[in-house]
C-alpha cells in the first residue's frame, strides 16, 4: 500500500521564521534537508508591511504583493539571491529585513514530483491554452498580471463549479461566476494534465502583457487542495493524510449570507504547538491575529472555533495544505502527533 509519494516534505516545502538585522543577511532554512527555493513568500509578523512574493522565474529583483493588485515592482531592497538552502535578504527593506522585526517565509521548490510548477506567459487577448509541466491535472492555480493592477485570480478545483468559478487572493469576496461580466477567465474549461485555458479577461490574458502563474496538484502524503463545510459549534476535522506544515483557508460560499471573510494562513513554525493562535491574512498587510482557530494533527487539521472565517454554519471553505510529515511514510512508520 502506498501511504505517501514523498517521505521527506522538507525537500520541497519549508517554513522559516527569522528576525531582521537591517543588514544584508543569508537566511538558512531549518530543515534537515537542504532546499533551494524557487518561490519565497515573506510577511512581517508584527507590523503592516505587504506580503512579498518572489520567484526564480521573474528573478529576485521582482516583487509582487499578495495583498494588493499592484504590478511587478523592481527593487533590490528585498530578496537578492536564492541559495542552496535558503535565500539572501538585503539590508534596506522593511518588508523582509527591518532591524529587530520578525518575519515568516514560506518556501517552495518547483518540481513535478512535488506537484508545483511556475509558468510565465504573455497574454494574447484571445482565449488560448497554456502548457504546464505538472504532468497531472492542476488542483489550484494562482494568476497575476505582472504589468497591470489586476487582482490576483485563483482557480481551485473544489469551487462549486470550477470551470466557471474563481476567487481573488487579494480580496475577501466569495467565489464568483466568471461569466457574470463581459469577459471570461478560463472559458468554462477545467485544466488538463498538460494545459490550462485562459479566456479573454484582462487579469489573465491582456494582449502583450506578461503573466505569472503558480500551479499545484495534490500529492498523497504531501499536499492537498480540498474543501469542507462549516458546522458552527460542531468543529469539523479535515483529513489530509499528513501532519500539516502550512494551511491556507478561504470561505468560498456563505451559508447564511454573512459578509465574505479573509484568507487565513497558519503554519507550524509560528505555531509550534496546539492550539494555534497566530493567524496571518494573505489579502491584507495586517499583523498577526492572536486567537485559537485551528489545530494541526498527525493526519489533518481540526477547526477549534465557531467563526465566519473558518467555521460558519453551512458555509463552504476551500483550503490548500502542505506537509511537515506524512501520516505514514513509505515504510509504514506513522508520524507523531503535535
Amino acid at each position: 500500500m502506498a501511504y505517501t509519494t514523498i517521505d521527506d516534505p522538507e525537500a520541497y516545502f519549508q517554513v522559516k521564521t527569522y528576525t531582521g538585522t537591517g543588514s544584508s543577511a543569508s537566511i538558512t532554512l531549518d530543515g534537515d534537508t537542504d532546499m533551494q527555493p524557487d518561490l519565497v513568500w515573506i510577511k512581517e509578523r508584527g507590523g503592516t508591511q505587504n506580503h512579498i512574493v518572489t520567484d526564480a522565474v521573474r528573478g529576485t529583483n521582482k516583487n509582487l504583493y499578495s495583498d494588493t493588485p499592484t504590478a511587478d515592482a523592481t527593487t533590490t531592497d528585498n530578496i537578492t539571491a536564492f541559495g542552496s538552502d535558503g535565500f539572501t535578504v538585503a539590508g534596506a527593506g522593511n518588508e523582509t529585513n527591518g532591524s529587530d522585526k520578525t518575519y515568516v517565509a514560506w518556501c517552495w521548490k518547483e518540481s513535478a514530483t512535488a506537484g508545483f510548477d511556475i509558468v510565465a506567459y504573455t497574454g494574447t487577448g484571445s482565449t488560448h491554452t497554456q502548457a504546464h509541466s505538472l504532468s497531472a491535472v492542476p488542483h489550484m492555480i494562482i494568476f497575476k498580471n505582472r504589468e497591470g493592477t489586476n487582482w490576483w485570480t485563483v482557480y481551485h478545483h473544489k469551487l462549486s463549479a470550477p470551470a466557471d468559478r474563481a476567487l481573488f487572493l487579494n480580496n475577501t469576496y466569495v467565489e464568483f461566476d466568471e461569466d457574470s461580466g463581459s469577459e471570461t477567465l478560463w472559458n468554462d474549461t477545467v485544466p488538463t494534465s498538460s494545459v490550462f485555458t485562459v479566456g479573454d479577461a484582462e487579469g489573465l490574458n491582456t494582449n502583450t502583457e506578461t503573466q505569472i502563474t503558480y500551479l499545484w496538484t495534490a500529492k498523497q502524503g504531501y499536499s492537498r487542495f480540498g474543501k469542507y463545510i462549516g458546522r458552527a459549534s460542531n468543529f469539523p476535522f479535515i483529513y489530509t493524510g499528513f501532519k500539516p506544515a502550512m494551511l491556507i483557508i478561504k470561505g468560498a460560499l456563505s451559508g447564511d449570507g454573512d459578509a465574505a471573510q479573509n484568507w487565513e494562513l497558519y503554519d507550524n513554525k509560528r505555531n509550534p504547538g496546539n492550539g494555534m493562535t497566530l493567524t496571518l491574512f494573505p489579502n491584507t498587510s495586517g499583523a498577526e491575529s492572536d486567537q485559537v482557530r485551528v489545530d494541526f494533527l498527525s493526519n489533518g487539521f481540526k477547526i477549534r472555533q465557531n467563526s465566519d472565517g473558518v467555521n460558519d454554519n453551512d458555509s463552504t471553505y476551500i483550503y490548500m495544505a502542505f506537509a511537515e510529515a506524512p501520516f505514514v511514510n513509505s515504510n509504514g512508520v506513522p508520524c507523531n502527533a503535535r
